[in-house]
């Protein structure tokens, strides 16, 4: 069942025969007190995209809710790139951007991927601030680095996981502007690493993946990520082991699609 009211889809979450669910906005945030338990790392990003079920010591049914996002941005790395690791682990990593798609990046690249801290770079400095109190509050270790001009970036060193997360828009207003000359400061830099494009709607190369492949970057289409959270949420539901899932005849299609002119 698809329904854009919280309130009427509960019962039908909790009917006999349901494995559980997808949850998209805006109900990320509202559907966290819906479940039974929030699993550590939705609840440090602050939002749930999953909800599933196990049994409870009395046999009852506790409805769990999770984030998948962040898996997706960590698989998409980790199975891409063979050793990736080796290269991420103990240098920072950089997010682009201030929505739930960036709080879901950071957490992955603190908590999987290696990463001695996080530089943000986004068009207002309100929604950074947002975003590093509110992972602060609750419980996010990691060193989070608000880069907020040109100047400070030249002085940083160079980040080697990139996730953007923000619309395939051309910069206009001075805020999106600078932010992607900050951007470029550490793409043009001689040493590369490798980047996820979050967005890939309505077409996944986008502006930013073609600077960032221009600019000799390693870069993935947002639909990886899309492909491992769902993949994530599949696992989930059904407890079936990651092998029963057909992930190259996945992949083969979307590549279709995307390279169709």
């Amino acid at each position: 069942m698809e329904t854009e009211d919280a309130s009427k889809f509960i019962p039908y979450l909790k009917a006999p025969g349901v494995i559980g669910c997808a949850v998209t906005m805006p109900y990320k945030v509202a559907m966290m007190s819906a479940v039974d338990e929030v699993t550590a790392e939705a609840k440090i990003i602050g939002a749930i995209n999953t909800v599933f079920i196990r049994k409870g010591a009395d046999g009852s049914h506790r409805y769990i809710g999770t984030n998948t996002d962040c898996i997706g941005v960590r698989e998409s790395f980790l199975q891409n790139f063979p050793g990736v690791l080796n290269h991420s682990t103990g240098k920072p990593g950089l997010v682009i951007g201030g929505g739930g798609a960036c709080r879901s990046s950071i957490y992955a690249l603190w908590k999987w991927l290696g990463a001695s801290k996080v530089y943000l770079v986004n068009r207002l400095e309100s929604e950074v601030s947002d975003v590093i109190q509110s992972l602060k509050a609750a419980g996010f270790g990691g060193e989070l680095i608000h880069v907020s001009s040109v100047e400070m970036a030249e002085t940083l060193e160079s980040p080697a996981l990139v996730v953007g997360t923000i619309p395939d828009f051309p910069p206009k207003e001075e805020g999106e502007v600078i932010a992607r000359s900050i951007v470029n400061v550490f793409l043009s830099r001689k040493e590369k690493g490798y980047v996820l494009e979050m967005c890939y709607h309505p077409k996944p190369r986008t502006e930013f993946f073609e600077i960032a492949a221009a600019a000799g970057w390693r870069v993935l289409y947002g639909t990886e990520a899309m492909i491992y959270q769902g993949v994530a949420q599949q696992v989930l539901w059904t407890e079936l082991p990651l092998e029963k899932f057909n992930l190259g005849e996945v992949k083969r299609l979307i590549a279709d699609i995307i390279e169709k002119p």
